[in-house]
């Protein structure tokens, strides 16, 4: 359901309505202004990872902006697809599924699917899909530049997606190539890399691909600033001119898209020294920081900003286990004071849908605002 923005800040929302819980705000205007980047940019189709943020608001918004493709990867995201936006492409990218996922792919008019190995391959052939369907094998690469892996647990290696690619190409379906380079890449280059070795594989399956899904991993900010996608889109453009004939492109991304169009706030329970304990942790909203890189937090009292000095804190959830800790000592300032708003920026990806409610913690509202700062 699509809300009327609020023309309020976070902060000067938070201390007019004093909200017993963390709170998520949205600015559907940054969602508007990051797809058309990337539909300005990116040579080639725009889908959206529903894993990065399936709440319906975001998927309202997206598609009321007439974003018609989407990235989904079980059953679930299939039909909350099909609920909101029935004539959708839907692209069932992770390679690895059951035969009743297969089924329920088909019953939903999959449009493409993807795989990275044998067995999964032998799969949708038993199924069996539809002659000409697009079957897009997924490689992996051994290259850096993100903040974590998808190689590790997806993707074929080069020689391995050489032989799969021949094997779709025989069985009469639509080969396609496709690949990740990892969560929040911010080197340009490993794209360059990744599209220039698809070229590769093509070349040696004999086979000319109809597309390329160039995956996800486009960065978010992380200091409140939205990131020039110019050098990225530039960098598979560089990589094209190792195609005898380009072939079409298309890319997922979900952080990359939805990140820049929230922030996240959560209230100071309690201040212990160097102690600090929020009113959520990793368990709950927070849940990306054992693993990702922090976004810049801005700590607001009653009265506005706190400017003190920045000091190394020691920073808990609320939850009873002692593992429901940020990483590090992030620095925060020495007037911060118990009741105070911490709001974390870029914070639209892996909220909804990862958090859990360990201890009774986890939820929070979400609020629609005209802008986040």
């Amino acid at each position: 359901m699509l809300h009327q923005p609020v023309s309020l800040t976070p902060a000067q929302w938070l201390w007019s309505h004093d909200p017993s819980g963390p709170v998520h705000f949205f600015a559907p205007a940054r969602l508007t202004e990051r797809l058309g980047a990337f539909r300005t940019g990116f040579p080639g189709l725009v889908t959206y990872a529903v894993k990065s943020n399936p709440g319906e608001d975001v998927l309202a918004h997206l598609i009321a902006q007439g974003l018609a493709a989407f990235d989904v990867a079980s059953p679930d995201e299939i039909a909350l697809i099909r609920r909101l936006c029935p004539g959708a492409a839907l692209h069932y990218h992770n390679p690895i599924r059951s035969p009743r996922e297969i089924a329920a792919g088909l019953a939903a008019g999959v449009a493409s699917w993807s795989v990275d190995a044998p067995g999964e391959l032998d799969k949708l052939l038993a199924a069996p899909l539809p002659a000409g369907s697009e079957v897009a094998v997924r490689f992996r690469l051994p290259v850096s530049g993100a903040a974590y892996d998808f190689g590790a647990k997806f993707g074929a290696t080069p020689d391995e997606a050489v032989a799969l690619l021949a094997r779709v190409g025989a069985a009469g379906m639509t080969p396609s190539l496709t690949f990740h380079v990892g969560t929040q890449c911010t080197d340009p280059a490993a794209w360059t890399t990744y599209v220039r070795a698809a070229a590769d594989i093509a070349a040696r399956a004999g086979l000319s691909i109809a597309r390329l899904n160039v995956g996800g991993g486009f960065p978010s900010g992380r200091d409140g600033r939205l990131p020039d996608l110019t050098p990225y889109f530039d960098a598979i453009r560089a990589g094209l001119t190792a195609f005898p004939t380009p072939p079409a492109l298309v890319c997922e991304p979900g952080r990359g898209l939805v990140a820049d169009a929230f922030v996240h706030a959560v209230r100071v329970k309690s201040l212990r020294g160097a102690r600090v304990y929020l009113e959520d942790g990793v368990y709950g909203g927070l849940s990306e920081f054992p693993s990702m890189p922090m976004p810049l937090a801005a700590v607001h009292g009653p009265h506005g900003p706190r400017r003190g000095a920045l000091l190394p804190r020691t920073v808990f959830g609320p939850t009873c286990d002692s593992i429901d800790k940020l990483p590090g000592t992030p620095a925060f300032p020495d007037d911060m004071a118990e009741g105070d708003w911490v709001i974390w920026c870029s914070m639209g990806a892996y909220v909804t849908g990862v958090s859990t409610r360990f201890n009774g913690y986890g939820s929070w509202q979400t609020v629609t605002l005209d802008r986040l700062d």
